[in-house]
């Protein structure tokens, strides 16, 4: 049983995945890690989230991944969950290669100790989203209906594998993709019928599209029963409807639309017990993460009655 003090919150690693001196950080020195660890670690942390565009454990060399794991012991730093980015198992490329990374990933990461990986059925920016401001300002990749079946059998067999190394899968909800909204999402998990496979409830990548959306309330309404593990962030959110003009820019948890208080408390009442991972987009990503870590704690600390009897 976790306390306000004890709850995982990790750092969702954004330093990109090269070296000062362009060389992959699968393939660079330790030193480069660290100096990426540390810089975490000054801020408060205690856990990261290694995600695979950072140092991807799911294809560094058996030699890497045994210097990783020995610097990471080497600063106690926790490994509660990895996550992979834009790597669906649907990919109609590179789909089958991105589930046997999911099973190598799953293996090594249960080395680290974690005991979550969390994927989805986002792919690659386009052409248009890399060029725009932010690039949720474009279109992306849509999932096919046609793909739906293949998507739950791909699930299920990368579940099977998380359930026999005592893990679970977090599907992480991301907009028109077979998460990309909250039914969607919800009717997804259950087709999966797996009690290894939850939600990632990461409702901030959709209140910050432009375009018409649920209320947060009504969306997390929905999917929290499935929470498994957080991406956690927020959004200023502006819409005209007599112009249908919209505006959103990233904001910390506790000035961004959604009301985290509230919604971390309900997360709670309803036996939310999983991590935290703080995410950001623009500025100092690291410095307003670090800021949400302690937002989250303190929220935490006023809601202990609510999952420590």
């Amino acid at each position: 049983m976790y306390t306000a003090d004890t709850w995982p919150i990790s750092c969702k690693m954004n330093f990109g995945n090269k070296a000062a001196d362009g060389t992959p950080l699968n393939e660079a020195a330790a030193s480069e890690w660290a100096d990426h660890i540390e810089q975490v670690m000054a801020l408060g942390y205690k856990a990261i989230d290694p995600i695979d565009d950072w140092v991807n454990i799911s294809t560094m060399s058996s030699q890497k991944f045994a210097e990783f794991k020995k610097l990471l012991a080497s600063y106690e730093l926790a490994v509660p969950g990895v996550s992979f980015g834009r790597r669906s198992p649907v990919d109609k490329v590179h789909g089958e290669e991105y589930v046997q990374r999911m099973h190598v990933a799953l293996d090594r990461a249960a080395e680290l100790g974690a005991h979550i990986l969390n994927v989805g059925f986002m792919q690659d920016l386009t052409p248009v989203q890399e060029k725009a401001q932010w690039f949720w300002y474009a279109d992306g990749h849509k999932d096919s209906a046609e793909l739906r079946p293949l998507a739950i059998e791909r699930i299920r067999e990368v579940a099977d594998h998380a359930a026999q190394n005592g893990m679970e899968i977090a599907l992480e909800m991301y907009e028109d993709t077979y998460m990309g909204t909250a039914e969607d999402a919800v009717a997804f998990v259950k087709d999966c019928d797996h009690a290894a496979v939850g939600i990632n409830p990461d409702i901030g990548n959709l209140i910050r599209l432009h375009r018409p959306i649920p209320g947060y309330q009504e969306m997390f309404d929905l999917v929290l029963p499935y929470a498994n593990y957080w991406h956690i962030k927020n959004y200023i959110r502006d819409e005209d409807p007599s112009t249908g003009a919209y505006f959103s820019a990233p904001a910390s948890l506790e000035t961004g639309w959604i009301n985290y208080r509230s919604i971390i408390r309900q997360a709670l009442r309803l036996g939310y017990r999983g991590v935290f991972q703080t995410e950001h987009y623009g500025g100092d990503w690291l410095g307003v993460g670090a800021t949400n870590a302690k937002y989250i704690r303190s929220v935490l600390r006023d809601s202990q009655k609510l999952f420590m009897e």
